[in-house]
């Protein structure tokens, strides 16, 4: 009886198995004509081959959609802007457009634009909950403003909106300006991606003076442990060069020179931007550019008594090397 009962519940099995794959060889095949079943990914449907009976429609595309998500619409892809650190919500929450158009570019009735003016008033509330990210959104806005206004990269950026968050989450904005502490991230982030720019630089982009971001650079490195190795004067060279208008064989001629103080050594201990400024200045007297020590300190704002200093010195050194 327990064999019997076995082989029942076995037959059992094998009948619903095939009552289960009996839709699915149906469905793998054109019930009309026999003919193969050909999937329309452009259409959402499985039509014949043979007869073009279309089975079923309306099915789920799976593939992209062919969106484009920016202003060039050079990539196309199925969803939105990636995460970004340059965001207080990292880009996940919805943004509402400023423009009053629809979606075929007909204008908004004024009834609809003073709904849409408020649904963005409440967007705004809604997007920064409490002080933290009001304080990140605040920073984040200053922050993009500095870094548009002298040019630097987007991993730049990025790297500086990292900086700043990490100060909040350790506690280090209570008493400070978050403009200083927002310039001092960036200042640190320049560095770190060899992109330097003096601190005079930032001064003059910043709403804060150069002290104040001095003292928050110095508080930002020492807490968070930040190791940010002294800057190559080389990496100033392009950006005086460009500024004062020198040719490229001046350039070329200041680059040497430096690579002859790092050489002898003499390069230690002294501000990188200074030195940089110096062998230009040295370089526009090799190849007879007329750059006084006033326009370098007006342009690019390294003192004539620095300038004074150093210039005469990477000279002897660069002509020594010569020599040898």
């Amino acid at each position: 009886m327990t064999e019997m009962t076995v082989n029942t519940a076995e037959k059992q099995q094998t009948q619903e198995k095939k009552r289960d794959t009996a839709p699915t060889r149906q469905r793998s095949v054109c019930p009309e004509c026999s003919g193969r079943i050909r999937h329309d990914e452009e259409h959402g449907e499985r039509v014949c081959t043979g007869c073009g009976l279309v089975l079923d429609d309306a099915r789920i595309d799976y593939g992209p959609e062919w969106r484009s998500f920016d202003n060039e619409e050079n990539e196309r892809r199925r969803v939105g802007a990636p995460i970004t650190e340059l965001r207080h919500d990292k880009g996940l929450s919805t943004t509402i457009g400023w423009r009053n158009k629809d979606i075929y570019g007909n204008e908004i009735p004024i009834r609809k634009r003073r709904q849409l003016r408020r649904l963005r008033t409440w967007n705004e509330r809604f997007t920064s909950k409490n002080s933290q990210e009001r304080n990140l959104k605040q920073a984040f806005g200053e922050l993009e403003r500095m870094a548009s206004a002298l040019g630097l990269s987007d991993p730049c950026r990025e790297t500086a909106a990292v900086l700043y968050r990490r100060a909040v989450d350790e506690e280090l904005l209570p008493g400070r300006s978050i403009e200083a502490m927002t310039t001092a991230c960036l200042y640190a982030a320049a560095r770190k991606h060899s992109t330097p720019r003096m601190l005079t630089t930032f001064e003059s982009v910043s709403r804060v003076e150069k002290i104040p971001i001095q003292r928050a650079y110095r508080y930002l490195s020492s807490e968070l442990g930040l190791e940010i190795a002294p800057a190559d004067p080389a990496q100033y060279l392009h950006q005086f060069a460009s500024e004062l208008g020198v040719s490229d064989e001046a350039e070329h001629v200041a680059r040497d020179i430096l690579e002859a103080a790092k050489d002898d050594g003499i390069h230690i201990g002294k501000t990188p931007s200074g030195l940089a400024a110096s062998a230009l200045y040295a370089a526009a007297r090799l190849t007879n550019e007329h750059i006084t020590q006033k326009t370098v300190d007006e342009t690019i704002g390294v003192s004539e008594f620095t300038i004074r200093n150093r210039y005469q010195e990477l000279l002897d050194v660069y002509s020594a090397h010569k020599d040898q």
